[in-house]
């Protein structure tokens, strides 16, 4: 059975609201964490990046393999899946 939903746009919310805060990103391929530095229709920034090989159990402190990237990281917008605060 189809059910007529209504969708209602906050504003306030989604990634622009967690500028300046450590976040983590799953996407298509990876996990991806830093303090997210920028947002636009396109890419996010993330400072102080990591790629995160294993996860461990969530509610560690820190993830159990996360290797810092050299430089700043931008992440496809599009290629996003879920985000959050989260370590």
């Amino acid at each position: 059975m189809k059910k007529l939903v209504e969708v209602q746009e906050v504003e306030g919310e989604g990634l622009l609201s967690l500028i300046g805060e450590r976040i983590t990103v799953w996407c298509s391929n990876y996990i991806y964490t830093g303090k997210l530095v920028g947002v636009n229709d396109d890419c996010i920034k993330l400072e102080n990046a990591a790629i995160v090989y294993e996860t461990g159990a969530f509610n560690d402190k820190e993830w159990k393999d996360a290797q810092s990237l050299p430089h700043g990281c931008y992440v496809r917008v599009a290629a996003i899946e879920s985000f959050m605060i989260l370590k």
